[in-house]
């Protein structure tokens, strides 16, 4: 057996360098690009947003075009200025409600002046960094509060798809409504419910044809559909009204009471802020659902984005705009529709300009009712079933239904005002109400906390401890998400002085057998992670011995002359009674009840950094692990043939009926470095008849007509991390060879799985490609749904 190692062709998937390693790279005058994918993108938010701006700007109340002047600004300046790079900013149905009551207050003019104001006032919050402070509101409020808005909207956008006018408050188009129903307008009505009817079927075509059509947004469709049927049938009804743009009326000096103005600037800022902000950290979960485009785009940037809305709002004020906040629809769209950059956002600008100019008299066909249909479908889905269900889920459904009756009834202002408060008393509800119990069950005294302990509880603590006599058996179940340092001090004190005087005491969480300082998982699970390992036994100063050398030319430790070495498996039991057998006692006890049923076979190296329960988060029961040394598979019905690894084989697939087989290997092994700089003849010591098992390995990574494995994209490091990726693929050859593996994959009972553990990265990879030499990938979350 040849030590040498075969070489192979420069991979071709490493890049050359071309030019000297110490020279600065080539420079040359740099283009700027747009990728199609940003055009693309662009095109399908901007088919979105020119309806929904004309709609919000005709529910405020405001000049039509106001619309298209903040989607515009939006997209160009916020778009280019922001921390949100994929976010897309324009007038929003959340400042509908603020924005129509400011300009019944103050007239338009003035609302302009509030919204550049208000522009300012994010630009102060930007630079004093406080954007991460707005994330603090409970989501309860601003869920609450976007429900009060869409509730408002709704109800007032009713009044003109009935063919009517909204009244300035809920109270009052709820008396108007039945007046509206017994006079409307059936025209109206029928372009109402044509615009409804698409949108809400548009997204449910099915078929082949049905998911190429639904890439034309719904928005877009229901709109169009609506006034071509509205332009076919000779309907006469209002229409959108762009007057010239010499006429569009800009901001002017707010007139008005200080106080009023003041409150009004307040309000505004904070929607706009709340918004912008909390659209940034939805966009960002969006783009992390898109592998590899986080890497490119990056987290978004909450102080800048503030910035760029506050420079946003005083360009959209100034000409005559709407205020302008991140748009959760818009922003979505963007992100799924494919953009990268952005060059998508501003982009969108671009093309609601032109719209604005050059596609007037295509606008001033759209019926207003279809565009009140369209802003009242939006408004009803701003009341979100599923954050009522999170809501109530955290107990906190009282401060969602006072912020959202709030708003409705009062405004913005004093709605989230209200929920506030209303979020201080649950908080402060639930840091005093405590209950504290003291049962005797079988012998066992157990005192239950239930609720958060502060030293507000210390008294009825300490009573409820002081009831359980000493040297009983005590457990303490602690089922809260708080405990503050008085509380603690007591807990503890009692404890010391409960273990000294003979008793036992065990403190739980919320589940028995579960330690309070271990995270509960959601579900069923009660999985819980590995705590970080820091090779607890070695409490004094480590030895270092000097090297020796082993037979193969390696280093190896001398015996530690402290003598301390031969006190740790002592050590390690002790620990064991102590801390770990009452947590897996009645699970061991029901496994030897009903015998072993694991479900995978885990056939590994005996590596001591190699622990298998550790890096498949696994426990007892739940795998049937063989370890040797290179983690070999001696091949069947040979000479060379080995019983023991053979005999596991047989008992896992025929006796325990295990669904899968799973060979691991992994880097810096040993036994493959061995493999390789072992030479032939001399004399055959234990370990080198056993890796003979091994050669087979050697050849095949020896071989010029197989690609060589692949470890995630990347080719090997190392001769020894080829050859230990090339032997897992070897041995999964092996396994095959078995008669009882070979029947149960016959009968689609077994699966075979290649796996390879890169220790220094503590990274774990599976073998995806078996046809191609073998590609290693690593694992995530994706693999388990796939």
């Amino acid at each position: 057996m040849s030590a040498c190692v075969p070489t192979r062709a420069a991979d071709p998937n490493r890049t050359e360098r071309t030019h000297p390693p110490h020279s600065p790279p080539p420079t040359g005058p740099r283009r700027f690009r747009i990728a199609g994918a940003d055009v693309s993108a662009s095109i399908a938010v901007f088919l979105i947003a020119l309806p929904l701006s004309l709609g919000i700007a005709l529910a405020t109340g405001a000049p039509l075009q106001a619309g298209l002047v903040a989607a515009a600004v939006g997209g160009l300046v916020a778009g280019r200025l922001g921390g949100s790079p994929l976010q897309v900013s324009g007038p929003a149905a959340g400042l509908t409600v603020v924005t129509a009551d400011l300009i019944q207050r103050y007239g338009w003019r003035t609302t302009c002046a509030i919204t550049v104001l208000a522009g300012v006032a994010q630009l102060g919050l930007g630079c004093l960094r406080v954007a991460r402070g707005a994330l603090a509101v409970s989501p309860a409020i601003v869920h609450g509060m976007l429900a009060g808005i869409g509730v408002t909207i709704a109800v007032a956008q009713l009044h003109i798809v009935l063919g009517g006018t909204p009244q300035s408050s809920v109270p009052d188009n709820l008396r108007a409504l039945p007046a509206q129903l017994a006079h409307m307008r059936p025209a109206a009505v029928s372009v109402s419910v044509l615009t409804l009817a698409l949108l809400l079927l548009w997204p449910r075509l099915p078929g082949r044809a049905g998911r190429l059509l639904r890439k034309v947004p719904a928005a877009l469709v229901a709109v169009a559909g609506a006034t071509a049927a509205a332009a076919l049938a000779g309907l006469r009804l209002p229409k959108v009204d762009l007057p010239s743009w010499s006429n569009h009326a800009l901001a002017g000096l707010p007139e008005g009471p200080v106080l009023g103005l003041v409150a009004a600037v307040l309000t505004t800022t904070l929607v706009c802020s709340v918004q912008s902000l909390l659209g940034a950290v939805a966009v960002d979960k969006l783009v992390a659902g898109r592998p590899g485009l986080s890497t490119r785009v990056g987290r978004s940037r909450l102080d800048r984005e503030l910035l760029g809305q506050g420079a946003a709002n005083i360009v959209s004020g100034s000409l005559g705009g709407l205020p302008i906040a991140g748009v959760a629809v818009r922003s979505s769209a963007n992100v799924h529709a494919g953009a990268v950059s952005r060059n998508s956002t501003m982009l969108h600008g671009v093309l609601v300009v032109i719209a604005a100019l050059l596609m007037v008299p295509i606008l001033e066909l759209i019926p207003l009712a279809s565009l009140a249909a369209l802003v009242m479908a939006v408004g009803i889905q701003m009341v979100s079933l599923n954050h009522i269900r999170t809501v109530t889920r955290h107990r906190e459904v009282w401060v969602y239904a006072v912020t959202t009756l709030g708003v409705v009834s009062l405004g913005v202002l004093e709605g989230v005002a209200l929920g506030i408060a209303m979020a201080v008393g649950v908080a402060l509800h639930r840091l005093t109400r405590t209950r504290i119990t003291h049962q005797v069950r079988e012998g066992v005294h157990h005192v239950h906390v239930r609720g958060q302990l502060t030293f507000l509880a210390v008294p009825r603590l300490s009573r409820a401890l002081h009831l359980v006599p000493h040297g009983a058996d005590t457990v303490v179940e602690l089922d809260g998400s708080f405990m503050d340092h008085a509380a603690y001090e007591t807990l503890q004190d009692w404890q010391k002085t409960h273990t000294a005087q003979g008793g036992t005491v065990e403190i739980t969480g919320r589940h028995p057998g579960t330690r309070i300082s271990e995270p509960q998982t959601s579900g069923d699970c009660r999985c819980r992670p590995w705590t970080p390992w820091r090779n607890h036994q070695c409490d004094g100063p480590q030895f270092v011995p000097p090297a020796e050398k082993n037979p193969d030319g390696s280093d190896r430790p001398t015996p530690d002359p402290t003598g301390t070495s031969g006190h740790e498996l002592a050590r390690g039991i002790s620990a064991f009674q102590r801390n770990t057998a009452p947590l897996v006692r009645s699970e061991l006890a029901r496994l030897a009840r009903k015998g072993q049923r694991p479900s995978q076979l885990f056939l590994t190296c005996a590596d001591s950094r190699l622990v298998t329960s550790m890096i498949t988060s696994s426990g007892p029961g739940d795998l049937f692990v063989v370890r040797n040394v290179g983690n070999l598979v001696p091949r069947p019905g040979e000479e060379s043939g080995d019983d023991s690894v053979a005999a596991a084989i047989e008992y896992a697939v025929d006796v325990l009926r295990v669904r899968s087989i799973t060979v691991c290997g992994h880097s810096g092994c040993g036994a493959m470095q061995a493999l390789l700089n072992s030479e032939p003849g001399g004399a055959q010591t234990p370990l080198k008849r056993w890796l003979r098992h091994g050669l087979p390995s050697l050849e095949r990574m020896a071989d010029d007509s197989l690609p060589w494995s692949r470890l995630a994209g990347r080719s090997p490091d190392d001769a020894v991390e080829q050859l230990c990726l090339t032997n897992v693929v070897q041995q999964l050859e092996h396994l095959r060879a078995h008669d009882s593996v070979a029947r149960a994959l016959g009968q689609g009972a077994l699966e075979l799985h290649g796996m390879y553990f890169h220790v220094g990265e503590a990274e774990a990879y599976l073998l995806t490609e078996r046809d191609t030499g073998g590609v290693f990938d690593r694992v995530r979350e994706s693999d388990l749904t796939a």
